[in-house]
């Protein structure tokens, strides 16, 4: 076995990894993963793949490749360019692809502007109507305001004789609102215990090591999330309480899995690589509750109780 092998084997197994896992997250067979790490590579299709089988694993066991074959180089066939035709081509292939996005990008521009335009157009037409409803309104509450004067004026003897009536209706008038208000406050605290009540709840029940199992309450739906963060790449497997495979592969860059576990109460998720991945439930996020720099890779296990459990 090689220094190489040694090395990589050593990241594998750190992670938590078997070859059958490595297989799975790479695609390589088991028996070229097994000549890397023993360092026989006759086995290999050729030279070219030798190196290629190497990054892949290196990527899938957070080593960086390329200083893995500075540092190993007396270790690793190289490749003359002749060998390398197909990779060329591919490259090639791609970057006529992001030529031909980058034209329909452009293409799009005049529209896009085009509907800026129309909506400036339709915001200012909204403004103006507002303003000249606005003025309307004004003159004609001065106007009404000038009639209600001369009204008051008629009244004002008709008014003193009837204060005492008046004073009597106010006094039960502040009275009946009084128990208005009462009634409404008792009402908005019963509202807001019943929203506090339904409330989804996810909590911790018990973290060891880097096994952690929560508890989701109040939850009608269990609909799983599991996502790779931005730069970050992880192998995930999710299970459930009899041990059938509901999804397992990797996931990068962003990418996301999600599944519908409302007919699950409860469902593992083993994590390969917990600083590059997210968890959320029904849209809210699980922290984890064993920090991902102190334990990588991680098992969550997640117990479903809907409302009234």
């Amino acid at each position: 076995m090689t220094e190489l092998g040694l090395r990589l084997k050593g990241a594998r197994e750190s992670k938590g990894l078997s070859l059958d896992d490595l297989q799975t997250l790479t695609k390589i067979q088991k028996r070229y993963l097994v000549g890397i790490e023993e360092g026989n590579y006759d086995m290999m299709p050729g030279k070219f793949y030798v190196r290629a089988f190497i990054k892949q694993y290196a990527e899938a066991v957070g080593l960086e490749p390329d200083a893995l074959f500075e540092e190993y180089a007396s270790d690793i066939p190289s490749v003359q360019s002749s060998e390398l035709p197909g990779h060329i081509s591919r490259v090639q292939t791609r970057k006529t692809v992001s030529s031909g996005t980058s034209s329909k990008f452009l293409d799009f521009i005049p529209k896009i502007l085009a509907a800026v335009f129309a909506v400036g157009v339709v915001a200012l037409i909204w403004f103006v109507v507002q303003h000249y409803v606005s003025t309307d309104n004004e003159n004609a509450g001065s106007k009404s305001d000038k009639t209600v004067v001369s009204k008051l004026n008629d009244d004002v003897k008709k008014e003193d004789n009837s204060k005492n009536d008046k004073k009597d209706s106010g006094n039960k008038s502040a009275s009946t609102s009084d128990d208005e208000k009462k009634d409404s406050t008792s009402n908005d605290k019963e509202n807001q215990q019943k929203t506090e009540d339904t409330q989804q709840k996810i909590s911790v029940v018990n973290a060891s090591g880097s096994n952690t199992t929560y508890k989701v309450e109040n939850a009608e739906q269990f609909k799983l999330k599991v996502a790779a963060t931005a730069n970050g790449k992880t192998w995930v497997s999710v299970k459930n309480a009899s041990g059938a495979a509901l999804f397992q592969g990797l996931l990068s860059n962003a990418q996301s899995k999600e599944l519908d576990l409302s007919n699950e109460q409860t469902v593992v998720i083993r994590v390969g690589d917990s600083t590059g991945t997210e968890i959320y439930v029904n849209d809210e996020k699980v922290e984890f509750a064993v920090p991902p720099t102190d334990q990588i890779t991680q098992n969550i296990t997640l117990q479903h109780a809907a409302p009234g459990q």
